[in-house]
Parts: C-alpha cells; structure tokens; sequence
C-alpha cells in the first residue's frame, strides 16, 4: 500500500489476496489497464462489458477503450449481462442469511415507528428514530425510505408533514446488513391514531388479503406474473364489495380498471441491491424470449413476471391508492366507466394509500417470508401502537 492509502484508509486487504478468494489468479496494477485493452482490441479479442447507468464509469469506459460514450451503451454484452444474472439470481445460503440480518433491523425501524408516532408529530421526527437506529446496528438504509401521510403518491421522500389522527402512514423502509451490505425492503402502512377508522379497515383488509394469497401461491414454476394478476382480482373483488368498483371481475382486471387504484407491479427481486441488477437491464432479469413485458398502464410497471426458481428472492408488495390527479383524468374521460364508480371513489379522494411489503424466498415446497414476523394485521399493529 502508498503512504497516502495507509493514511486515508488504513490497511486493507491486498488486491491480489481479494482476488484469489473469487478464483482470479492473475492481477495487475490499474494504471495499465488501458494497454492491456488496446492491445486486446489490436487482437481482435473481444471486451465483455456489462450495461453502465452511472455516468462516471460510462465516462471511465469511454476513456479505457478509446471510443465515444455512446458506443459504451451500444458495446454492451448480452452473453456476460445474462451470465451474471444467472450467477446472482439464486440465493445462497449466506446470502438468505445477510438478508435476514438486514431484516432484524428493519424489524426494529418499523414496529418503533409504529410505537413513536403520534398526532402532532412530523414525519422527519420519526425518521429521526429510525436512523438512530440504523447508526445504532451499523447498519445504513438500503434506499431512500418512505414516511408519508401521503401515500397515493409512490415515491415521496420529503418528510416535512405534520400528522394528524386522521392520517394513514405508508413506511416504506428497509437496513442493509452491516459490512455486507445485503438490502431489505419492508413496507407497513398504519394510522396515526393507532386506529384504523372503518374505511381505512375496509382498504387495508383488502391489501392484506391480496398479499397473504400471493405469498400462499408463490411456489417454484408458477410465474409472478400470475401471482400479480392474482392480486389484482383480489383487490378488484374486494373494492367491488365496498362500491368503488362494479360489473365482472375478470372483465375489469382484463380491461385494466383496477390500475385507477393499484397502477404498479407486485414486486421485484433483491439481494446486493433493493432492485437486484436492474442496472443489468429488467427485460434480462424479469422477463424472457417467451414472456415479454405489457404495454398496458400498471401491468408494464411489473419489473418480474418470469417463472420462480428456488432461491428466488422477492418482494411481494400489492397496493390501493387513491390518486386525486389521476382518479380526475379518468373520471373527465369516463375511463372504465362500466368498472369503476366514480361517486363512490370521490368518497375517498383524500383516503392517500395502503401498501404492504415482505420479503419472500421460494422454497422447494413454497414460499417462506424472510425475518422476524413485523406486525401487519389490524389487531397486531392496534396492539403494538397502544404500547
């Protein structure tokens, strides 16, 4: 090592050490990478690249082989994209391991946010706690959480709302082990009051329904995609028995009526990262030559729909939201109007959303959710909030 790295990062393992543990007998110094490159183009071998998102490593790429950084994006290697896919598709026994070390910490995020909120508070406060916490286990957030009265909107990452009691809370967050760094990604929606009010009962009842019947079906060569479709005649048979959906079922999820109030997919695949190798490209890791991704609103959202394998780790995470722009853009069209009961839905304009989230592992038999069990039924999480 350099004096300078000795001093900045203190001693580390050497390379060539790193190397071995991978099956990587040979290494060399970076600072001559680029010959060894030129002279592989000279010879007419090829370069594997994998797919870049992060434009320093594009501009890295561009400068190592001498080309533009367009033809980075064109020289891309389908052979060595799918190879690693496959290499990290299947989950090792470790790897469960680090993801259910992750897990024990999201169990303590989100059952204190539970026990933490109150009306009055603001929602920076209690991801306050939840931070303290990760500091706490040596632990960091595996993606930027979710904490929001406003859970219509999908990915809100600003915490400035005061919470009323009124409020439904959407938690979306989720630790990464400490020092290996594999991801967990939980959801859990709550009231503010540590009551649900009828109507939010009525919603969550049907989220939970919908989930707890996915995880029950995943099994190995069923795909997600009939898992997905599977919640989302849950979800319309549920909101049919409450008024805000109407005629067939089968008819309506056909159509996409449902997509009004569950406009996303049912889950995607983690492990190293929260979306695992969606830098990778999703069509590789979600989809194949026979199963090909929808063009249809909500449905082309599902990042996997392929069969499941054994070792397989996903999220299972079905939702009802109530979207004030978009309810408004399809009720001006009469969008579905044989589907949906448009008076019955501006009863909840302002309802925000339900989703529940668990991370699950298709086993040889089935499915088994990962982790302490996180409280997600009404009696559970009223229990928890009373403490």
């Amino acid at each position: 090592m350099t004096t300078e790295e000795i001093i900045w990062e203190g001693e580390q393992q050497r390379l060539i050490a790193k190397a071995k543990l991978i099956g990587v007998s040979e290494t060399a110094e970076v600072s001559t990478l680029k010959d060894v490159l030129l002279n592989y183009r000279k010879g007419r071998k090829r370069i594997h690249l994998l797919p870049q998102h992060l434009e320093d490593n594009i501009t890295k790429i561009s400068n190592l082989l001498n080309i533009s950084i367009k033809q980075v994006a064109q020289r891309y290697s389908t052979e060595l994209t799918k190879a690693v896919i496959n290499q990290r598709s299947i989950k090792s026994k470790k790897e469960i391991t680090e993801i259910e070390k992750a897990l024990k910490i999201s169990y303590k995020l989100h059952t204190s946010a539970m026990q933490e909120t109150r009306p009055g508070k603001h929602e920076y406060e209690i991801v306050e706690k939840m931070e303290k916490i990760l500091i706490s286990k040596g632990s960091r957030w595996a993606y930027l959480p979710i904490f929001t009265i406003r859970g219509e909107r999908l990915h809100n990452h600003h915490y400035n709302n005061k919470m009323k009691k009124w409020d439904l809370i959407i938690n979306d967050s989720g630790a990464e082990s400490p020092n290996e760094y594999y991801s967990s990604d939980i959801t859990r929606s709550f009231p503010v009051s540590g009551k649900f009010t009828k109507k939010q009962k009525g919603i969550y009842e049907i989220v939970l329904k919908s989930q707890l019947s996915a995880i029950k079906a995943i099994k190995p060569g069923v795909k997600y995609l009939d898992m997905h479709l599977l919640t989302a005649r849950i979800i319309a048979e549920g909101l049919k028995k409450l008024g805000i959906m109407k005629g067939a079922v089968d008819s309506a999820v056909k159509a996409g009526a449902h997509t009004l109030f569950f406009p996303h997919g049912l889950g995607h695949m983690m492990g190293l990262d929260v979306h695992d190798m969606e830098d990778l490209g999703e069509d590789y890791i979600g989809y194949t030559n026979k199963i090909k991704r929808s063009e249809e609103f909500g449905l082309a959202y599902l990042r996997f729909a392929k069969e499941l394998n054994v070792g397989h780790v996903l999220t299972v995470e079905p939702g009802i939201y109530f979207i004030p722009q978009l309810i408004k853009q399809w009720k001006s069209g009469n969008k579905f109007e044989e589907f949906i009961n448009y008076k019955k839905v501006n009863e909840y304009i302002d309802f925000g959303g339900v989703r529940i989230e668990d991370n699950v592992l298709v086993t040889k038999t089935g499915s088994k959710v990962l982790g302490k069990p996180i409280p997600k039924t009404v009696k559970e999480i009223e229990s928890l909030m009373k403490k």
